[in-house]
């Protein structure tokens, strides 16, 4: 009589949990595999792209590297719900794995328990895939465990240490795990790395007047656009402004990642955990720059949630990509329409654009001014719509600083010092708004008479809109944070408008 263990009962209709992927959400997908009798076929509906009706090559050539071969019978793959386009290579994974479960190659009480994503090489290898820490937490919210390419298990641990997370390197290890021969190893909660300091403000010498925009724009989350001539220093402030912005809480370094995990960019699996920096050159695509394309991905705006976008060159940009920019100014996300789909990405940047003041740059230099002036550097300025320049909070002059005084002055304020200010500056707005000044109700800010005053008269004086009066009472609000101070006073909003474009 023998011992061996029963093979397991082949259900009529092998069911597995994977995902879609709609913006960052995690959509549940059910694959579900039916093999029954009928002349030989390998079907896929549902609502499948290209790579998904690709996917019965790769399962094929997979099963057949580990020895296995499909049964002489109409295979049924169906993809639920129908109606949500289903895209990617991650599908390979659950449908190999409702193939073994429909085979009755593997117990379908324990491959149940697990959604899956993954696309598998012709050897039966298991590829990274887009998405996974979107994946990582609808499974948390599906209370199932999650199945994943081994080089990305420690991206799916940061959903948290209760999740059952198998990551094999191949398909064999996995059937070898439900089969019971050989466990895979649990994987550990990922460790912190130390990460390499960022260029530090001290490095800068005078431009007293940009550093101290810098600040504002940091303290207060604020949009600044700089304007001076070639080598004034203006991408050097601007590769600074990490250093000195506040660290990402927990729930912002999520929210990051996973815009940055359904990108496909983060390495090594761990969590976004300095604020962005993008810096897309100008020759950037619309769809590159807001989102889109064939697949809908996230843009750089959104890549850059919760950080810093920077457009250096900012006229060169084409007048599609900059008025683009509008819409998440205003609402901090960004809304790619498809006819197929559409999808929203979060995209609450903070836009930091640097420009030269004519198309040669020497506008105003006395030694190489261009023989075009004035008119030269009114178009190139006019590139930019006078709607794109009013959600600019601050704007500055870059001067060049002489080679005399870059040997002689000292060394600057350092990032470190800079930060505990901005960092104290953003704690009383969390306290009093739940928000950083860039996104507040400006009418709810306290102000002195003498402030108010100022207000009013300047707006009249330099016709401002109804969205510049509101910036301007923001910056002012930041420059009052700056200084501990509980009411907008005059000198704040003098600071202020010494910022606003005229």
């Amino acid at each position: 009589m023998s011992n061996a263990a029963p093979a397991p009962v082949a259900p009529a209709v092998a069911r597995i949990q994977s995902f879609a992927f709609v913006g960052i959400d995690a959509v549940p997908v059910t694959v579900e595999v039916q093999i029954a009798s009928g002349l030989p076929a390998f079907l896929v509906v549902g609502l499948a792209d290209k790579a998904v009706g690709e996917a019965r090559e790769r399962v094929r050539a997979a099963l057949t590297a580990l020895g296995l071969a499909l049964p002489p019978k109409r295979i049924l793959i169906n993809l639920v719900p129908a109606d949500l386009l289903k895209e990617g290579a991650h599908f390979d994974l659950p449908i190999a794995l409702a193939l073994l479960v429909g085979m009755g190659v593997i117990p379908h009480e324990s491959a149940y328990a697990y959604a899956a994503v993954g696309e598998l090489s012709l050897d039966g290898r298991i590829n990274p895939v887009a998405g996974v820490l979107s994946a990582a937490l609808g499974a948390v919210e599906s209370d199932l465990g999650l199945i994943c390419p081994a080089a990305q298990g420690a991206e799916a641990r940061w959903a948290g240490s209760d999740l059952d997370i198998l990551a094999p390197r191949d398909l064999q290890a996995l059937i070898t795990h439900f089969q019971g021969y050989q466990v895979l190893d649990p994987i550990p909660d990922p460790k912190r790395i130390t990460l390499p300091p960022l260029p530090d403000l001290a490095d800068i010498r005078g431009m007293p007047v940009g550093r101290r925009a810098l600040e504002i724009a940091a303290a207060g989350g604020h949009s600044l656009l700089m304007c001076g001539p070639p080598g004034a220093g203006k991408s050097m402030l601007a590769a600074r402004l990490p250093s000195i912005l506040p660290d990402l809480t927990h729930e912002q370094k999520l929210e990051s990642s996973r815009i940055h995990s359904v990108g496909g960019q983060l390495p090594g699996g761990m969590l976004v955990s300095r604020p962005p920096f993008r810096e897309p050159h100008h020759s950037a695509t619309l769809a590159a720059l807001v989102g889109g394309g064939g697949k809908s991905r996230p843009g750089e705006v959104s890549m850059a949630h919760h950080g810093v976008l920077f457009l250096d060159e900012f006229p060169e940009f084409s007048r599609a990509c900059l008025e683009a920019l509008r819409q998440p100014i205003e609402t901090g996300r960004m809304t790619v329409a498809r006819a197929s789909q559409t999808v929203t990405y979060p995209a609450r940047f903070q836009l930091i654009a640097a420009m030269n003041p004519c198309r040669c740059g020497y506008l105003g230099d006395p030694e190489r001014q261009c023989r075009k002036a004035p008119r030269c550097g009114e178009d190139y300025a006019g590139k930019i719509s006078g709607p794109m320049m009013d959600r600019i909070d601050l704007n500055v002059t870059v001067q060049p600083v002489s080679p005399l005084e870059i040997s002689r002055s000292a060394r600057g304020e350092d990032s470190a010092t800079v930060r505990m200010r901005v960092a104290a500056a953003r704690e009383r707005q969390i306290v009093r708004q739940n928000c950083c000044n860039a996104e507040a109700d400006a009418t709810a800010f306290v102000m002195t008479d003498a402030a108010r005053e100022t207000v009013e008269h300047a707006a009249e004086k330099l016709r401002l809109s109804a969205r510049g009066l509101t910036r301007l009472l923001r910056v002012a609000r930041t420059v009052a944070d700056l200084d501990e101070s509980e009411a907008l006073e005059h000198r704040h909003v003098a600071e202020a408008l010494g910022f606003r474009r005229r």
